[in-house]
């Protein structure tokens, strides 16, 4: 996996390339399709396991599951043991992804998920369910590295907004499977008791199958082989990329503006990358932080204490519960989908603050109505529903921030980081605090929960006001530098017979 395996690998050279300017040049395309589908659907996946999960705890704890688990044991220490996985998993493939490769990392990563999730089926003792559900979150926490990472770096500046959003906000297409997938697995009509929740976990593994094939025809970065001395594979990439584009238009691309001086180098360090981003970048760094936590915790409050709230307040069967959280999840997924664009249009700043506070103060008003009893189930659903609406963009824009903010050489381990600490401080320490405040029956403690949550999103939307990035249309490189960039200026020219070259603009200069 080393890139001296490859002999165009050649790294302590300096060299001067156009490549991220005519990457960003391209009209979207069918390539770009390509792209979305082979790695952004993973993200379904992730959304039908946490969501299966969740809706079939009741079931699992029921005598004849098969399985002799507790019902808080499947939404308590199941759960969290799935996010450890995703933040240990986060840390430990995004090291990877950085140094061996986009394309390396997000076939192996999405392999561990599969194995992990078909053996989860397979389940015969609690441990073995726990170990299982550790390590499936191990593999979805290394492909939110590698795969923000390759589509920030494929997908052109003009888009590139609108697609990470949308991508990440499949998740909620997922769970809209998941809740409905649930329902049939908890019909004992039709599955036995310990059949119907094992047979769910090996669709997943299917699916993921399928995912794996399709990702094989998604190339490695061109940004990332530039980097480490592989600039004929990354030309060669591009120039196809080109071409296939060229012959669908029917005509010939404009030339691209800009070109890039690269210092090639094999790897950077732990401490270089510490001090990028805590030194040079450190507002940014608050800014990441901030973000993953407040809606960590607003997704928390709702989510890890919906089915309890339904039951318990509003009499709703268990088995009922996937019909509202299907509605839920569909809202969730229509918020990226309809103002994804206007990230790309009206701004990162405007669009990443107010979907955050929007989300907030509607959180806020529906505990102000919870506690006074003018909610049913129905109507706290549509309540839910509004604040996921804009809450779901905003959460989807965290991983575009920090994933375009950064250097191209941290890129993969800057998103680990903070989905790392921002998932671990809400996603492991969340559940535990949600769970209790959401299962003990009053109104008060659910009204706390729905606080804090709204309270954590509301502050994460005023450090947005003050420190997000106007990243909105503007190249990666010119919004972080890359370490290995030795130039303080672009060329004017693109060098002779080099494909798309043209008079450029220098690029503005990287500021924290």
């Amino acid at each position: 996996m080393s890139e001296a395996e490859t002999p165009t690998a050649r790294t302590g050279r300096t060299i001067t390339t156009n490549i991220p300017a005519r990457l960003d040049r391209l009209p979207w395309s069918r390539w770009h399709w390509t792209i979305v589908i082979g790695l952004g659907t993973v993200w379904i996946l992730d959304g039908l396991e946490v969501t299966v999960v969740g809706n079939i705890a009741g079931r699992l704890s029921e005598s004849g599951s098969g399985l002799a688990i507790s019902s808080g044991q499947v939404t308590g220490v199941a759960a969290a043991l799935y996010v450890a996985g995703a933040c240990s998993g986060a840390l430990f493939w995004g090291r990877l992804t950085d140094r061996f490769g986009r394309r390396n990392l997000f076939m192996i990563t999405l392999a561990v998920y599969l194995a992990a999730t078909a053996l989860t089926a397979f389940s015969w003792q609690a441990w073995w369910f726990f170990l299982f559900r550790f390590l499936t979150g191990f593999g979805i926490g290394g492909e939110y590295a590698a795969i923000n990472s390759a589509i920030d770096e494929l997908i052109p500046a003009a888009y590139r907004g609108r697609v990470d959003l949308v991508i990440n906000g499949s998740f909620w297409l997922g769970a809209v499977g998941g809740s409905l997938l649930s329902i049939v697995a908890l019909n004992t009509d039709l599955l036995a008791a310990n059949l119907g929740w094992r047979l769910t976990f090996a669709l997943g593994a299917v699916l993921a199958l399928v995912i794996l094939l399709v990702r094989r025809h998604v190339p490695e970065s061109p940004r990332w082989l530039l980097i480490h001395g592989r600039d004929r594979e990354a030309e060669e990439i591009v120039s196809g990329i080109e071409r296939r584009v060229e012959a669908e238009r029917g005509e010939r691309l404009p030339d691209a503006e800009g070109e890039l001086e690269i210092h090639q180098r094999k790897s950077v360090s732990f401490l270089e990358i510490a001090r990028t981003v805590f030194g040079r970048y450190r507002r940014r760094a608050v800014l990441g932080f901030s973000l993953f936590i407040g809606q960590a915790f607003l997704y928390n409050a709702i989510t890890f204490g919906f089915g309890a709230i339904l039951t318990k307040f509003y009499d709703v069967p268990s088995d009922h519960t996937g019909y509202y959280f299907a509605v839920i999840a569909a809202g969730n997924f229509c918020g990226p989908l309809l103002l994804g664009k206007l990230f790309d249009t009206v701004g990162r700043r405007v669009m990443i603050s107010s979907t955050y506070l929007l989300s907030g103060l509607l959180l806020f008003g529906t505990a102000w109505l919870f506690d006074r009893g003018a909610l049913t189930a129905a109507t706290l659903t549509a309540c839910w529903c509004a604040v996921l609406f804009f809450a779901s963009a905003g959460a989807s824009s965290a991983y575009l921030t920090v994933s375009e903010i950064f250097p191209m050489e941290t890129r993969a381990m800057s998103i680990a980081f903070f989905y790392a600490i921002g998932t671990a401080a809400g996603g492991i320490s969340g559940p535990l605090l949600f769970a209790d405040l959401t299962g003990t029956g009053r109104v008060r403690d659910t009204v706390l929960a729905f606080s804090i949550g709204a309270a954590l999103m509301c502050a994460a939307g005023l450090v947005a006001v003050f420190l997000a990035v106007r990243a909105e249309r503007r190249s990666l490189e010119d919004i972080a530098r890359p370490l290995t960039a030795v130039a303080s200026r672009a060329k004017a020219a693109a060098r002779p017979g080099s494909r798309g070259g043209g008079p450029s603009a220098p690029p503005a200069a990287s500021r924290p």
